[in-house]
């Protein structure tokens, strides 16, 4: 069993509580110390619905977001390896409405008003959002390898113009800001070909304002124009990207073709390898962080209730008991700014902690302030000692969890494989170049490094740290690598180097030098023949050195 409490106690804190894992624990903590404070100050008619049980327990969510055709639902069937129900693609606008696409015994499509009955969805919640949504939301369910780890949600090609927002029928941007407070990941699409952030695609990504540390970038499409070209491409994306996304770091983008056709231009392909890997190992560890990205979400939303009821109660106190209350609810909705500013003073408050004050005096709007609650000291300080104590003990509950069950990682579909075998990240280039050879790769060019190695005046075989300095100096490499090098290179570690270690140390300059990055130890396939534990015959190796001279 896992416990943060102390052993003579049973098993549980001083409260009484006993959490067996830290689903349980984030649940429990919800429900007995921040709902009450969320129910007393109105926050889910304000912010966020409150969270159940199928949004403890769910599966990490990856969400899709970018205009039409930028590849979205391909993107899906690319990771799946396979069509799901529902799918449509085609170069005109064609996903209409949002697929939640998950894992199920049974392939089919559960539609949206079905789907937000479902007590084991994370979805019930999305029935505010009416008829108008809910019949462009389905669930599209298959028994697919990569979907038993996370779950995809597809959303409508984004489009231009004040019409095609109206024509929905519902707020896009409310429907994706509830999205991203509760998938792990954000991924926004673009293609090679079509950069302009339009006015609905600038007001949905600012919808995530608040959860930047879930989004990553797709540059999709990247094999339709060559290097020249994929440099202003890529420069002028993160042109665009920093008029929307405003936070000081850079977002990550990611280079590729995420689909199962061939490259229409190679040139880039190792580049392209590189990204999809690094996107593929960034999906892979999301069941790793779940947990943990469940903890940072609730601390975030306690936080938001705290300041929320210090809002709601100051603007309580303020109101007059009989005459003048609606003058006196205007004149407050006008001073909010200020009223931000004195509640950060009094109570210590970050600003980055408080609502959109122009949204917050939206709503406000339609609310009689006399109604409000008072502040309730004992409802924050239970959340206080909730954020100081609790979330301690599940953080360590988390590390606990982890050693004794490592969550799987994403497999099947587009991850299998993605490591190993021939056409692996890597495989057969840099220092793993050789490893299926019968004979030493080094070899190959020895004869050139043994020039140079007789050159500088080796002794009984073996030339000093200082003459082989000088040598290695001229490839013009940093320090720090030229000594991982050595160290390597020097298979017996007596501070020199013979031939053999000679030419390895060559042939790891050259792979750093063509940009590969050096192992920290030295690879069974590189240790020259005559260092080797059990080398198999030193005559044929050495036959191997002179084929040039024969």
């Amino acid at each position: 069993m896992f416990s943060w409490v102390k052993q003579e106690q049973g098993g549980r804190n001083k409260d009484g509580e006993m959490y067996q894992t830290v689903t349980e624990g984030l649940q429990s903590l919800y429900l007995k110390k921040l709902l009450p404070l969320e129910d007393t100050y109105l926050f889910h008619d304000f912010h966020s619905p409150a969270l159940e049980a199928a949004d403890f327990q769910s599966k990490p969510m990856v969400l899709l977001v970018g205009q039409y055709s930028t590849g979205k639902t391909t993107f899906i069937r690319y990771l799946l390896e396979q069509d799901f129900p529902g799918m449509r693609i085609g170069p005109e606008p064609t996903t209409d409405g949002f697929i939640a696409v998950m894992y199920g015994e049974n392939e089919g499509i559960i539609p949206g008003n079905a789907l937000v009955v479902d007590p084991k969805k994370p979805f019930r919640k999305l029935n505010a959002f009416g008829n108008s949504f809910l019949n462009r939301f389905i669930c599209s369910q298959m028994p697919n390898q990569v979907l038993q780890s996370i779950s995809i949600i597809d959303t409508p090609g984004i489009l231009s113009g004040e019409k095609q927002r109206i024509s929905r029928g519902y707020d896009f941007a409310e429907v994706l800001r509830w999205f991203g407070e509760r998938v792990d990941r954000i991924i926004l699409l673009f293609d090679a070909h079509k950069l302009d952030i339009s006015d609905e695609f600038s007001e949905a990504i600012r919808a995530f304002k608040g959860q930047d540390d879930k989004i990553r970038v797709v540059l999709n499409k990247a094999d339709q124009v060559d290097t020249q070209q994929l440099m202003r491409v890529y420069g002028a994306l993160m042109w665009s990207l920093g008029k929307v996304i405003n936070t000081p770091e850079v977002v990550r983008v990611y280079l590729g073709s995420f689909w199962g056709k061939p490259l229409q231009n190679s040139e880039n392909r190792r580049l392209f390898e590189a990204e999809s890997q690094d996107l593929f190992k960034d999906i892979q560890s999301l069941p790793r962080n779940a947990a943990l990205r469940k903890l940072n979400d609730l601390i975030k939303r306690a936080r938001l209730a705290k300041v929320h009821a210090y809002i709601i109660s100051y603007l309580k106190k303020e109101m007059p008991s009989l005459f003048g209350r609606e003058k006196k609810k205007e004149e407050l909705i006008t001073r909010l700014p200020e009223i931000y500013c004195i509640l950060q003073r009094e109570h210590h408050i970050s600003p980055g902690d408080f609502p959109n004050v122009t949204k917050m005096q939206d709503m406000l709007q339609h609310y009689d302030f006399n109604k409000f609650p008072s502040l309730k000291i004992k409802l924050v300080e239970s959340v206080d000692k909730m954020l100081a104590t609790k979330i301690a003990g599940l953080m360590s509950m988390i590390r606990e969890e982890e050693s004794k069950a490592p969550p799987a990682m994403v497999s099947g579909g587009a991850f299998e494989g993605s490591q190993e075998g021939p056409f692996g990240q890597g495989y057969g280039e840099g220092i793993s170049a050789g490893a299926d050879a019968e004979d030493w790769i080094v070899s190959r060019e020895k004869h050139r490094y043994d020039e140079i190695f007789y050159m500088l005046m080796p002794v009984n075989g073996k030339i000093t740290g200082v003459n082989a300095k000088k040598e290695m100096m001229n490839s013009r490499l940093p320090n720090t690598v030229l000594g991982k090098i050595w160290k390597l290179a020097d298979c017996d570690r007596d501070g020199m180097l013979d031939d053999e270690e000679f030419a390895l140390a060559q042939h790891l300059i050259k792979v750093k030098l063509e940009g590969y990055e050096l192992p920290g130890e030295l690879p069974e396939h590189l240790v020259p023949p005559t260092h080797r534990k059990n080398p198999t015959n030193a005559d044929e190796n050495n036959t191997l050195y002179n084929h040039s001279e024969d």
